[in-house]
């Protein structure tokens, strides 16, 4: 008799991250021979800086654990690197290091009591996260006439469907997945708000330095420092996913919690890895070729961004343009007739025949908390080598329509086979 065993319900009920089961499927059918565009993954294609990749190899000797809250010169560092870019006081105590800052909002969210509020969309992670928890997310719909951007008033209706409880409020800034980005006054209206209701923020800030605007980036933390909570890491702006590295700050008012969260991490992962600790730290040390690598790179994703943006509105798509990360969140919804005459009325079937029929890998906006009867998808901007186009910026050549052509033509193609298509319903 075979021996079948029983499972939280918490998870049986999961599927694989919806991001790394497109990437699966998209390198399977490249792997197959078939010519794919990946519009589905959104992992920065731009090479570590040297900096980095020299501090790993010189630390690949380091095998001792390191202390639950990280290696404290790390620590430091962190706190140092906010002030400088972002006018942030950070708490020393108070930052925490893991093995990125998916694990960390996981952690978190473990950590705190009552309903966990997200704006609709938002990253895939979040709910799944908060399932894990056994509590339910509570989606706020947004507007693509606002950019997909939450208003103090849709939060605040949010809030009071919770009255006298603590809320808890995830808020990634600049957005995936539409590439939104928040301005300092509209920060300081949902802050407002915030204050009030007894909403604790979790600011993901995974994208803070992929910012297309002229001015400085503004977070929570700088209008509301003591209900804010921090989430960062080196996946996006530093290109390195892989290297599994995130950062969590609390303010000092928060001691409690994060010496909750200590003791989650003492009996989870106990410590991150000894030589990733000491390549983050070369990461969070502030130098201008580092900063200026940051720059380019991000200048790249903006090119890249502006481009695929001008392609889909000219095509007949609504998108917003996007301020920051590297994602748009087009909708097809100006060809919902059509698609529907084709048997096909929700997002994630859109998403499959585009992969089905163009090779194209996009994920449906299902997938981001929106109605499946809601025909968008979020496109990654990203499928090209960043190390060529890297090279080829700093050698001199102009980010134009010429450079997407040559470095980045895979978002050519992509466009050009969606045009194609929808030329032909």
């Amino acid at each position: 008799m075979s021996f079948k065993p029983q499972l939280n319900p918490n998870i049986t009920g999961l599927k694989e991250s919806a991001t790394l089961a497109i990437n699966l499927q998209a390198k399977a059918a490249r792997a197959a021979g078939k010519d794919v565009i990946h519009f589905g993954f959104g992992q920065s294609p731009f090479p570590v800086h040297e900096s980095i990749q020299k501090a790993l190899r010189d630390n690949s000797h380091q095998k001792d654990y390191l202390p639950t809250r990280g290696l404290p010169e790390l620590c430091k560092a962190v706190v140092n690197w906010h002030k400088s870019l972002f006018d942030y006081d950070l708490h020393l105590d108070g930052v925490l290091v893991g093995p990125g800052s998916k694990e960390m909002i996981f952690q978190a969210l473990y950590c705190l009591e009552g309903p966990v509020l997200v704006p609709a969309p938002s990253w895939v992670s979040y709910g799944p996260q908060v399932n894990i928890r056994g509590k339910i997310i509570e989606p706020i719909i947004t507007k693509r006439g606002n950019f997909y951007k939450m208003t103090p008033e849709e939060l605040e209706a949010a809030c009071l469907k919770f009255p006298g409880e603590q809320k808890n409020l995830i808020l990634n800034n600049p957005a995936n997945p539409t590439g939104a980005l928040y301005s300092s006054e509209e920060i300081e209206a949902l802050a407002k708000v915030c204050k009030k209701q007894n909403v604790i923020v979790i600011s993901d800030e995974i994208y803070s330095l992929v910012n297309f605007a002229s001015k400085p980036y503004v977070g929570f933390h700088n209008h509301y420092p003591e209900g804010t909570i921090i989430t960062t890491g080196l996946s996006k702006s530093h290109g390195a996913g892989g290297y599994r590295l995130g950062i969590l700050s609390a303010p000092k008012n928060f001691s409690e919690f994060t010496k909750a969260l200590c003791s989650m991490i003492s009996e989870t992962f106990s410590a991150v890895s000894a030589p990733i600790q000491y390549a983050a730290l070369a990461a969070y040390t502030v130098n201008d070729d580092l900063l200026n690598h940051i720059k380019q790179c991000s200048e790249i994703h903006n090119l890249a961004g502006e481009y695929l943006h001008k392609r889909f509105t000219s095509m007949g798509l609504n998108c917003p343009k996007p301020e920051g990360a590297f994602y748009l969140f087009p909708d097809f919804e100006n060809f919902k007739d059509k698609f529907k005459a084709k048997g096909i009325i929700e997002c994630a079937e859109l998403s499959q025949e585009l992969f089905d029929k163009l090779l194209i890998a996009v994920l449906p906006g299902s997938d981001f908390y929106l109605d499946e009867s809601y025909l968008g998808v979020r496109v990654a901007t990203v499928d090209y080598d960043g190390e060529a186009a890297l090279q080829a910026f700093q050698s001199g050549k102009s980010l134009d329509e010429s450079f997407i052509n040559t470095y980045c033509s895979r978002l050519k193609e992509g466009c050009d086979r969606l045009e194609t298509y929808l030329k032909s319903l």
